[in-house]
C-alpha cells in the first residue's frame, strides 16, 4: 500500500500485523533527522569537535571503515576523564532542534502507530534523545519509558511502554545514566554478547512480534549487533519471523540495496531518496500518512471489508492481494468485519464464497488466530478454508459412542455473519451447488435462518408489502427466491437431497435378509433405503444468465441439473440376485412398502416439475413395464416401479381376487406410472374385466387411450386382451379409436397436413394392434383399417414391438440395431465408435438423442482416442467436438482433457474451429484456470480465436423479449471475452509483480484487442477494464496508451462498456484514478448508462472522496455528486454511512477527519433533495458516529424527515445507549423522524424512559410530551 504518491509500497502482511498489535516498530537515529539530530556518523564527528580533539590514525581509520561504536571506545580510551567526557558530549550533541516544521511529527506517528486498539503501546528505540517525550506532549499520548538496563518481558501481558533499549538521556544529564548508555563497542559487547540483557530482549521480541526497522541505514552497527544476536539463535535452531527494514535507495542501486539487505537476513521497504541527498522526506510522510489513517480506522479490518466488497475476488499482482486483505478481515474472531460483510449494501457478490470463502488458502500457521491451539510441530498438509475449518475447542462437538444428534460443531462469530450474508442470495442457484458440492447437509443453525428468510418473503408477499421486497431486492437482488428456487431451498431443507457420502449399503441389507429374513427391523430398514433422493448437479454449462435473456425461467433444469435416485446406491445389481424364494415369499408383504415409496418418488418428481397427473419421467427411465431389453437400468428410481410390478405379480399367484383390487386402485391414483401399471396387470388373463379396462381407454376424452406416457402398455394390453372384448365394451373402444386424438394433446405449431398424417398414424396403429389379438374388427373400424392401410402402403406392425414404445434405444450390438433411431447408444469398441462419430443423423427425428455426452464424461480416453482417429484422417466432426467441448469445459475434466489433446488440438481446421468456437473457447478459459503445462499450445489457440470473424449472436442479451445492452454479461459469454480471460489466467500464473510489464507472449495480443476499429473486440477490452488496477500497476505506460483513452465520454459507446467493466470489480489505486480522473468524475452525468453498475459507482466515487485520492479536489467530487440524480445521492449517503460503520473503534475520529470535512465541502446544501431514505441513511450516520453523536445530528439534522419505518432505527438507538448519555440530541432525532402515524415498538417506550431519567427536565419538553402520548395512545 503507498500512503503517498512515490512512496514506499508497504506490503499488506506488515499493515496487518499493525492492525492486530503484533508489529513493533524498531527505531533508528533517522527518525529524528527532522528534529535537526545526527546519524550516527555525525554524532561521532560532533564529539570529536565537542571533546577538542582530532581523531588518532587508528581512530580515523575505525571510522572511515564505518566503525563508529568502535571509534568512540577507542576514543573513550584515549582522553582526559575518558568515558564520561565522551558522555557528556554524546548528550550535548543530542539536542533537538524543536522549532523546525515536522520536527516532532514522525515521532507522534509512531507513537500513534505502535498503540494497538485496546490502548497498549509497543515501540523500541536505540535513540538517547528525548523527542518521543517532546512528541507525547504536544499530540496527548502519554507513555511510559524503559530505559536499559531495565527491560520488560517484551510479550502482550508484560509490556506497555516504550522500551529505550540502548538508554535514554535524562531530563537532567547525570553521569550515573549517561554511563548506561550503549554507544561504544565495549557497550555493545557487554549488552549483546557478554551479560546479553540486550540480545535476550531482541531475541524474545523477535520471537512474539513482526518487527520493522525504521530509521537505520544498511551499514548500521546498531543493526549488525542485533543481526548477528538473531543470527546465533537461528543457529541454535531457534524459529525467527522475517525482520523488515524501511530503507532509502537510488533508482539506480535498487536491486543491489535489496540484495545487501536480504543478505542481513532483512526484507527491505524501500523507498527513493536521490544521490547525495538526505531528503528522506518520502520515509516521514509515508509514516505519518499511516498514523492517520490508523487513527481514523481506514485500514482496520471492517474498513477493508467496505473498502472492497464491491469488488471481485480477481487475482491481482503479488503487491496488490487484496483477496488476501479480505480474508484477513472477515476471519478475525470478533466477527465484527464479517458481520460489515453481511450487511454491505449491495450484499457482496456470491463470488466471494465459491472463489475465495471455499478455497483452501489456510494452513498450520493461521490457527492460533483463528482460536485454534496448533501442535508443536508444523503440519503442512493441513489445509482449510474460511467455511470449513478446525473449530475452537470450546465450540467444537465431543467424542462419542453415543450421542442424540450429530450436528456438528457450533459456529463462531465469524460464520454465523458468512452465513447471514450467504441468506442475501437465496435466489441464485449457484448456493445451492454449492451446498451440494460442500456435502448436502445444512448446520442446524443455517437450516433455521434460511428457513425464516423464506417464510419471512412469503408473509410478505401475501400481505401485499410488495414495496418492502422491492426495498430488499434493491439491496440484495438475489435476496427473495422465485418460486423455482424455492422449490429447491425445499428439497434441500426438507433431507431430500442425496449427500456426497450417504451412499446407504445395500448389499449389508442383503446379507442381513438372508441370515434373518424380513424382520421388522429389516423392513423398516428397507424402507431407508429405497427412499427417494435427490442428486443436484451443475448444468451441462452454466446458464445462470437464462432469467436475462428470457425472463423467468421455467423450469429447474435452467437453473441446475438434478436427477431422481434412492438412498442406497447399486439397488439394481444388489436386486438382481435376490430372487430366492424366501425373497419370493416376502414381496407381497413388502407391496405396501414399495407402492408408498414409488409415490413418494413421484411426488418428489412433481415438485421438480417433472410429474403431474397426465406426465412423468417413467416411460423414459423404463420405457416397459413388463422386463424388456429396452430397460436399460440407467435409472435406478425406477427399481421401486420393478419391486412393485413384482410384488403384484407375487399376490397375483397366490390371491387373484386381492391382486384385482390393487390393480383397479392404481387405476385411481395419479401419475401415468400407475395408469402403466393398471394396464399391466390387465393384460393377464382374468386379472381385470374387459368392460372395465376399456372404461380406463375412454376415460377422460381417452387421454390414456392416446398417451405417449402409457402408450407401451396400452398397445400390449390391446394385443394381450383385445380378443376378450365384445358387445358395448367392443363398440366404445372402436368409436374411441375412430374418434382419432383429442388436439390438445399435441404441438400447436404443427401444420394441417403433418396432423392428419399423425391422426391417421395412431388410429392405424391401434386398429392394427387390436387385430392382431385376434378381434373381430366392426364394419366401420375395419374399413377404415383398409383405408388407411392403402393410404400408407409401407406401414407395418414391427416385428420387435418397437412401435409400441414411446422412444426406442438402440446400438451397435443390439439385436434390432438400425441407422434410423431414437435414443442412439454410443458403441463401447473404439473402432465401432469412430464410425459412429461420423455417421449422419437420421432424418425425420426430430426427437433424437444419443449418448455421446456420457461417454465423454464417464469415459473420456475411450472419446478422445476416437476423435484424435479421425483427425489422422482429416476428419473433425463440429457436432461431435462442441459437444465434448461442453462436456470437458467442466471439473473434473479441463485439467485432464487439456494434457492429452494439446497434443493434437492445434491441428483442428479453420472452419471446425469456427463452428466449435462457442464451446471450444469456454473450454479454453476453463483450461487456462487449472493447467500449467503446454502453454505455448494454449496461447496460440487463443490468438486464433481472436483471429477469427465471430458473430455477435452468442453474446446478446434479452429481457422479456427485448434486447439489453449488458457489456459484461456479454463479455463473459463471447469467444473473444472468454480467450481474453484465459490468456489473463495464463498471465496471472507466473504470479506477477508491479512494474515488471506485460510479457512478450500477451503485450501483442492485448494490444490488438484494444483496437476499437473492431467490434468484437469489445468484449476482451470490458474484461480488460475489469483488470485495469493490476494492469496499471505492472505495466503503467503499457495502460495509459492502450486502455486509458477508452475511458473517455467522447465515445459513449466505448466508455460505456470499459466503465461497466471496471466497475463490475472496483478498486481505488490512487495512481490509476487519477489517469482516469476525467472519465471517472464524467460517469456522475452519464449515470442512467452505467446500467446494473450504478450503485457501484456511487459508493466507489464516495470512498475515493472520502480518502482524499491525490489529484482530485473537493470541487472535483463536489460537482460530481451535484451532478447525479436522486438515485444516485441516496446511494452515496449509504456509502458513507457504510464508511463511518467500517471504521469500527475509531469512528469518532472518522467522524471529525474524514465525514465532516467531506459533509461540509463536497455534500450538496440543497435540502430539496432530502428523501425518506436520505433521512434513514442519516439518521444511521448520526448513530454509527458513536460519541460525535451530537457533532453528526447538527450536522444533519435538516435533511432528517419522517420516515415510514423507524423500527431499526429507533432499536439501534436503544441499544447504543446515546439516549441515556445524549438525551437532548435523542430527543431532536426521534421528533425529527416520527409523525402522528407511526406505530411504535417497545424499542421506543425504552428509549424514552431514558431520555427522561437522563434528564428529567426533558419531560416538559413540547417534543417529548408528543411523542409519550403518542405512545400511551398506542398502547392503549
Amino acid at each position: 500500500m503507498q500512503f503517498i504518491t512515490n512512496g514506499p509500497d508497504i506490503p499488506d502482511v506488515l499493515i496487518q500485523a499493525q492492525e492486530e498489535g503484533r508489529l513493533v516498530f524498531f527505531c533508528g537515529a533517522g527518525i529524528s533527522y527532522p528534529a535537526g539530530l545526527p546519524s550516527f556518523k555525525d554524532l561521532v564527528s560532533t564529539v570529536y569537535k565537542l571533546c577538542e580533539t582530532e581523531p588518532s590514525e587508528i581512530e580515523r581509520e575505525a571510522f572511515e571503515r564505518g566503525l563508529y561504536d568502535a571509534t568512540l571506545d577507542l576514543l573513550e580510551q584515549r582522553i582526559p576523564l575518558q568515558r564520561i567526557a565522551v558522555r557528556r558530549s554524546i548528550a550535548q550533541a543530542l539536542k533537538p532542534q524543536l522549532r523546525r516544521k515536522g520536527a516532532v511529527d514522525t515521532h507522534a506517528a509512531l507513537l500513534r502507530l505502535a498503540r494497538s486498539r485496546d490502548g497498549a503501546l509497543r515501540l523500541v528505540t536505540t535513540n538517547f534523545d528525548r523527542v518521543f517525550h517532546v512528541a507525547a506532549r504536544r499530540t496527548a499520548q502519554d507513555f511510559e519509558a524503559y530505559a536499559a538496563p531495565m527491560l520488560p518481558i517484551p510479550k502482550n501481558s508484560r509490556w506497555n511502554g516504550l522500551v529505550f533499549l540502548h538508554g535514554l538521556i535524562s531530563e537532567k544529564p547525570d553521569d550515573t545514566s549517561l554511563n548506561r548508555l550503549v554507544a561504544t563497542s565495549g557497550d555493545f559487547g557487554l549488552a549483546y554478547l557478554t551479560e546479553r540483557w540486550a540480545a535476550r530482549f531482541v531475541t524474545e521480541l523477535f520471537r512474539n512480534y513482526v518487527v520493522c526497522f525504521v530509521g537505520y541505514s544498511i551499514n548500521d552497527p546498531v543493526l549488525r549487533y542485533m543481526m548477528d544476536a538473531l543470527a546465533a539463535d537461528r543457529r541454535m535452531g531457534e524459529s525467527v519471523p522475517q525482520a523488515w527494514a524501511m530503507g532509502d535507495c537510488t533508482p539506480e542501486n535498487e536491486k543491489q540495496k535489496i540484495i545487501e539487505w536480504k543478505a542481513k537476513g532483512v526484507k527491505p521497504i524501500l523507498y527513493t531518496v536521490r544521490p547525495d541527498s538526505r531528503d528522506h522526506s518520502a520515509l516521514h510522510e509515508t509514516l505519518c500518512a499511516w498514523a492517520d489513517t490508523y487513527r481514523d480506522g481506514v485500514y482496520g479490518k471492517e474498513a477493508i471489508v467496505v473498502k472492497h466488497a464491491l469488488a471481485l475476488p480477481q487475482e491481482s499482482t503479488q503487491q496488490d492481494d487484496y483477496v488476501g486483505r479480505m480474508l484477513w478481515a472477515i476471519s478475525d474472531k470478533s466477527g465484527l468485519p464479517a458481520k460489515r460483510f453481511a450487511d454491505f449494501n449491495p450484499a457482496p457478490s456470491l463470488e466471494w464464497l465459491i472463489d475465495c470463502f471455499s478455497t483452501e488458502v489456510f494452513g498450520h500457521w493461521d490457527l492460533p488466530r483463528l482460536g485454534v491451539p496448533a501442535k508443536g510441530e508444523m503440519d503442512d498438509s493441513l489445509r482449510f478454508s474460511l467455511t470449513r475449518r478446525p473449530a475452537p475447542y470450546d465450540l467444537a462437538s465431543p467424542m462419542h459412542i453415543a450421542f442424540v444428534s450429530d450436528i456438528g460443531s457450533a459456529w463462531d462469530k465469524v460464520m454465523f455473519q458468512i452465513a447471514r450474508w450467504l441468506a442475501r442470495h437465496l435466489d441464485d442457484p449457484r448456493l445451492v451447488i454449492w451446498i451440494v458440492e460442500q456435502g448436502g447437509s445444512l448446520h442446524a443453525a443455517w437450516r433455521q435462518l434460511i428457513e425464516r428468510e423464506i417464510e419471512r418473503f412469503s408473509s410478505l408477499e401475501r400481505d401485499g408489502k410488495f414495496e418492502e421486497i422491492a426495498t430488499v431486492r434493491s439491496h440484495s437482488p438475489n435476496a427473495v427466491p422465485g418460486k423455482l428456487m424455492r422449490v429447491l431451498w425445499g428439497v434441500l431443507l426438507g433431507n431430500r437431497v442425496k449427500r456426497r457420502a450417504q451412499g446407504l449399503d445395500f448389499y449389508r441389507w442383503k446379507r442381513a435378509f438372508r441370515r434373518d429374513g424380513l424382520t421388522t427391523m429389516l423392513r423398516l430398514e428397507l424402507r431407508e433405503l429405497l427412499a427417494p433422493k435427490v442428486v443436484i448437479n451443475r448444468p451441462y454449462r452454466w446458464n445462470y444468465d437464462a432469467r436475462e435473456e428470457k425472463g423467468e425461467p421455467s423450469h429447474i433444469r435452467q437453473l441446475v441439473n438434478y436427477e431422481v435416485v434412492l438412498a442406497s446406491d447399486h439397488v439394481r445389481s444388489a436386486l438382481h440376485d435376490l430372487s430366492d424364494q424366501s425373497w419370493t415369499l416376502s414381496l407381497p408383504k413388502l407391496l405396501g412398502e414399495f407402492q408408498r415409496l414409488l409415490i413418494d418418488a413421484l411426488d418428489l418428481l412433481r415438485e421438480l416439475g417433472d410429474a403431474d397427473d397426465y406426465r412423468d419421467r417413467s416411460h423414459w427411465d423404463m420405457p416397459s413395464i413388463g422386463p424388456h431389453w429396452q430397460n436399460r437400468g440407467f435409472h435406478d428410481w425406477v427399481s421401486l416401479i420393478e419391486l412393485l410390478r413384482d410384488a403384484w405379480l407375487a399376490v397375483l399367484s397366490t390371491d387373484k381376487s386381492h391382486a384385482s383390487r390393487i390393480a383397479e386402485s392404481w387405476f385411481d391414483m395419479p401419475y401415468p406410472t400407475f395408469k402403466r401399471l393398471a394396464f399391466f396387470a390387465a393384460s393377464h388373463e382374468g386379472c381385470i374385466k374387459p368392460e372395465n379396462w376399456v372404461d380406463w381407454l375412454a376415460y377422460d376424452d381417452a387421454w390414456w387411450l392416446w398417451s405417449y406416457d402409457t402408450r407401451r402398455e396400452m398397445l400390449r394390453l390391446l394385443v394381450l386382451q383385445g380378443k376378450a372384448i365384445s358387445g358395448v365394451s367392443k363398440k366404445l373402444l372402436e368409436a374411441t379409436i375412430l374418434e382419432g386424438p383429442p388436439r390438445k394433446m399435441f404441438r400447436n405449431d404443427i401444420v394441417n397436413a403433418q396432423w392428419r398424417e399423425q391422426v391417421d398414424r395412431e388410429v392405424w396403429l391401434r386398429l392394427a394392434k387390436l387385430e392382431k389379438s385376434g378381434c373381430m374388427l366392426g364394419n366401420d373400424a375395419a374399413r377404415r383399417l383398409t383405408q388407411l392401410s392403402k393410404a400408407y402402403p409401407d406401414w407395418r406392425l414391427a416385428e420387435n414391438e418397437r412401435d409400441e414404445f414411446s422412444h426406442w434405444m438402440s446400438g451397435t450390438g443390439d439385436p434390432d440395431y438400425e441407422s434410423s433411431v431414437v435414443t442412439d447408444v454410443a458403441p463401447r469398441r473404439r473402432e465401432d465408435l469412430v464410425r459412429w462419430l461420423v455417421k449422419s443423423r437420421p432424418e425425420g427425428r426430430s426427437f433424437y438423442e444419443d449418448t455421446w455426452r456420457d461417454v465423454c464424461r464417464t469415459r473420456f480416453f475411450h472419446s478422445a482416442l476416437a476423435l484424435y482417429d479421425l483427425s489422422q484422417d482429416d476428419k473433425w466432426p463440429s457436432t461431435r467436438w462442441s459437444q465434448a467441448f461442453e462436456v470437458w469445459a467442466q471439473e473434473p475434466m479441463p485439467a485432464r482433457s487439456w494434457r492429452w489433446l494439446a497434443r493434437f488440438i492445434e491441428r483442428i481446421p479453420e472452419g471446425t474451429l469456427i463452428d466449435v468456437v462457442n464451446s471450444f473457447s469456454w473450454w479454453i478459459e476453463s483450461v487456462s484456470k487449472v493447467s500449467m503445462t503446454n502453454e505455448h499450445t494454449l496461447i496460440n489457440l487463443c490468438r486464433r480465436i481472436i483471429d477469427l470473424e465471430i458473430g455477435e449472436e452468442s453474446s446478446r442479451r434479452y429481457h422479456d423479449g427485448v434486447e439489453i445492452f449488458d457489456p459484461v454479461s456479454s463479455a463473459i459469454s463471447h469467444p473473444v471475452g472468454q480467450v481474453t480471460q484465459a490468456l489473463i489466467n495464463i498471465w496471472f500464473k507466473r504470479k506477477p509483480s508491479d512494474n515488471d510489464l506485460l510479457p512478450e507472449f500477451l503485450r501483442p495480443i492485448l494490444s490488438e484487442i484494444a483496437n476499437v476499429e473492431v467490434a468484437r473486440f469489445r468484449h476482451g477490452r470490458v474484461l480488460l477494464a475489469s483488470q485495469f488496477i493490476t494492469l496499471f500497476r505492472v505495466d503503467r505506460a503499457w495502460t495509459e496508451r492502450f486502455l486509458v483513452p477508452l475511458f473517455d465520454w467522447s465515445d459513449s459507446g466505448e466508455a460505456r462498456a470499459m466503465w461497466e467493466g471496471f466497475l463490475w470489480s472496483p478498486r481505488l489505486y490512487p495512481p490509476a484514478l487519477n489517469a482516469l480522473k476525467n472519465g471517472f468524475l464524467g460517469c456522475s452525468k452519464n449515470y442512467s448508462c452505467l446500467g446494473s453498475h450504478r450503485q457501484q459507482y456511487c459508493a466507489f466515487l464516495v470512498y475515493t472522496a472520502l480518502n482524499s485520492c491525490d489529484g482530485f479536489t473537493d470541487t472535483d467530487f463536489r460537482v460530481a455528486i451535484s451532478s447525479l440524480p436522486q438515485e444516485g445521492l441516496e446511494e452515496c449517503a449509504q456509502a458513507v454511512y457504510q464508511a463511518l460503520e467500517g471504521a469500527a473503534g475509531q469512528r469518532e475520529d472518522y467522524w471529525k477527519n474524514r465525514v465532516q470535512p467531506f459533509w461540509r465541502n463536497i455534500w450538496p446544501k440543497s435540502r430539496d433533495l432530502a428523501s425518506q431514505r436520505i433521512s434513514e441513511i442519516f439518521a444511521r450516520l448520526t448513530i454509527a458516529a458513536g460519541g460525535e453523536f451530537p457533532a453528526a445530528l447538527s450536522t444533519v439534522v435538516g435533511w432528517l424527515k419522517p420516515i415510514p419505518h423507524a423500527y431499526n432505527i429507533v432499536s439501534l438507538l436503544d441499544e447504543s445507549g446515546l439516549c441515556k448519555r445524549h438525551p437532548k440530541d435523542s430527543l431532536v432525532l426521534l421528533a425529527a423522524l416520527i409523525d402522528d402515524r407511526h406505530w411504535f415498538s417497545e424499542d421506543f417506550g425504552s428509549c424514552l424512559d431514558s431520555i427522561v431519567q437522563a434528564s428529567p427536565k426533558l419531560s416538559k419538553d413540547p417534543r417529548y410530551k408528543r411523542l409519550k402520548e403518542q405512545f400511551q395512545y398506542q398502547r392503549m
